[in-house]
């Protein structure tokens, strides 16, 4: 490749909607170019580092036995029907309308098309199992596109279904798509952990995430010091400490003007928050519910989808307060809160001494006990864990919280899809039973950009060899200079020759441009061909990373030629996968 003419348009300031380091080095490098709100257009250095990644997906995928097939984007409103996710899936779905007037929707993933392309050609127990996977666009229209790459609107994704005769074989399955999906990231370059995940829209039973550790993640996810443990914060569950059995004395309402929030009556009481109930009041299919929470936690919203089996729930809003006039806003508890089912997390069974709301205006009640003062209905793991719990598993280590990006998720089905889509298969016995099935995806887009957080400095993005557009950089500092000119395209001539990927800067550019385009475009080996030369005949051979030497062009085709084996072997050096 000849910069002159690779259309790799960089920029020297950031644009304007950029947050985040992936968005701002990917536009300024001349590898995406902004189109609409969550829209993008790949250039052509970002096409080709697409096609790395999309290349080791695929070399997992096959080494793993999956089979790629392609699927279409517009997908018929029956079959979603079928499945009952075409309400499910609300205004996330992108919808039209053909010209007879027949409902599609742009996929936002593709259970229901392969289990009806599946239900259809296969039959026999003999045919499983059966892997598929595709890699193309999909489409969900994001209530709010930012981030560039990580919550858009239109992304690449690879996306795979699996369909076996039973659970024992779906779970055989489901640990080949992990194993290799641990290898794909690993081969990407990153750091990876992964974390039990809720199921959402998907559906299933078992679910885990892979998320790559970013400060700008999206995603929190909790993991023990000592052990495997990890979950993502929506899921993850904490052990809590026992409860301290304060003395019984008799309840006291004590007057608190004004005082609504924890922390306001924590400091007008001089009482710790976590020795206050928090009363939540939830409107659950039109039903008003209470959920009672230690004050120094915050309620889980996905956990309280499963509490409640339901995802037509929210907290109580301003029309709801009027609309239930018993319950007292700001200082409802749970002490004669009657009339309604009172749900509490474990943190607060048996709890004594304690403070909550005393259901009238400017009160509270101190001295409240769990079961003299107020009974509740049930139990449940409510809230969110957070740093220094202890942790479930092991009962030992402590939970660490940190933010990450979610760049794949595999999914435990089971017969979700095949039972209402009527997919069966014949056994050995001639007896119809549902396939038993595992989907598994990888954000394509959004990996590029994790990969870009993990891998930059202050100057641009460091690629990792496996998927940098090339392995060497040419950079001739005077291209006017025929002696450096003539060493630059013999040099490109003979990496062209071995195989190798090279980016000749070939403009008449002066030194400063080319090296901070060089440092933004971030190709790991670049080849400095200046000064030295000229002095003393020696090229000097650059890393992204810092580090420089002086050698001759052997040495520097030497060294491409390592990167290109380590990309081709797919190890990147230091990766660390825990």
């Amino acid at each position: 490749m000849r910069q002159s003419t690779l259309f790799v348009p960089t920029l020297k300031e950031s644009p304007a909607d950029a947050e985040i380091a992936s968005h701002r080095l990917l536009v300024r490098g001349g590898f995406l170019r902004r189109v609409a709100s969550g829209i993008y257009n790949f250039l052509p250095l970002g096409v080709r580092v697409i096609h790395k990644i999309e290349g080791i997906i695929r070399e997992e995928m096959n080494r793993a036995g999956a089979q790629e097939a392609l699927f279409p984007i517009l997908q018929p409103r029956e079959l979603w029907e079928e499945s009952g996710r075409w309400s499910q899936y609300g205004e996330e779905m992108m919808r039209l309308k053909d010209r007879s007037g027949r409902d599609f929707g742009l996929g936002p993933t593709h259970e229901e098309i392969v289990t009806e392309l599946v239900r259809n050609n296969i039959s026999s127990y003999r045919d499983l199992p059966l892997n598929l996977y595709q890699i193309g666009p999909k489409f969900r229209d994001e209530i709010r596109p930012r981030f560039g790459l990580m919550r858009g609107r239109e992304f690449l994704m690879k996306d795979g279904y699996s369909f076996d005769r039973d659970e024992e074989s779906m779970l055989k399955s489901y640990q080949e798509m992990f194993d290799a999906y641990g290898r794909i990231f690993s081969r990407c370059g990153c750091v990876w952990r992964a974390v039990e995940a809720d199921t959402g829209l998907i559906g299933g039973d078992v679910s885990h995430e892979f998320m790559v550790p970013a400060e700008v993640g999206e995603a929190w996810i909790a993991y023990c010091d000592r052990c495997d443990y990890a979950a993502n914060l929506e899921r993850a569950e904490y052990e809590r400490e026992p409860v301290e059995r304060a003395e019984m004395i008799p309840l006291k309402k004590v007057h608190t003007p004004g005082r609504k929030t924890i922390e306001e009556v924590s400091s007008f009481l001089q009482v710790a928050p976590e020795r206050l109930i928090k009363c939540l009041m939830y409107l659950v299919e039109d039903e008003p519910k209470a959920l009672l929470i230690p004050g120094d936690r915050e309620a889980n919203e996905a956990k309280l989808g499963k509490i409640f089996s339901t995802d037509e729930f929210r907290m109580f809003n301003q029309e709801d307060w009027l609309r239930f006039p018993r319950f007292t806003q700001g200082f409802v508890g749970p002490v004669g809160l009657d009339q309604v089912e009172v749900l509490a997390d474990w943190g607060i069974k048996g709890a004594r001494g304690m403070v909550c709301g005393a259901n009238q205006h400017d009160y509270h009640l101190v001295n409240v006990c769990e079961g003299r003062d107020y009974e509740v209905s049930r139990y449940v793991d409510a809230t969110s864990a957070k740093e220094g719990d202890r942790c479930p598993r092991c009962h030992e280590g402590k939970l660490h919280v940190e933010a990450g990006i979610e760049v794949g998720q595999v999914f435990q089905l089971k017969t979700k899809y095949s039972l209402p889509l009527k997919a069966f298969y014949n056994d050995e016995e001639g007896e119809s039973r549902p396939f038993y099935m595992g989907t598994y995806g990888i954000g394509v887009s959004r990996l590029m950009a994790a990969i870009v957080e993990q891998n930059h400095d202050e100057r641009g993005i460091i690629w990792p060899a496996s998927v940098s557009p090339a392995q060497l950089h040419i950079l001739p500092l005077d291209w006017n200079q025929e002696v450096i000119r003539s060493v630059a395209e013999e040099l490109y001539r003979e990496a062209l020759e071995r195989g190798l990927e090279v980016l000749l800067d070939d403009r008449d550019e002066r030194a400063g441009v080319k090296f901070a385009d060089a440092d933004l475009i971030g190709i790991p080996l670049r080849a400095v061909i200046g000064k030295s030369y000229l002095d003393r005949g020696e090229l000097e051979l650059q890393r992204r990373t810092g580090e420089k030497f002086f050698t001759d062009r052997m040495g520097i085709i030497e060294e491409a030629e390592k990167l290109k084996t380590l990309q081709v072997r797919g190890f990147p050096e230091g990766i660390n996968t825990k």
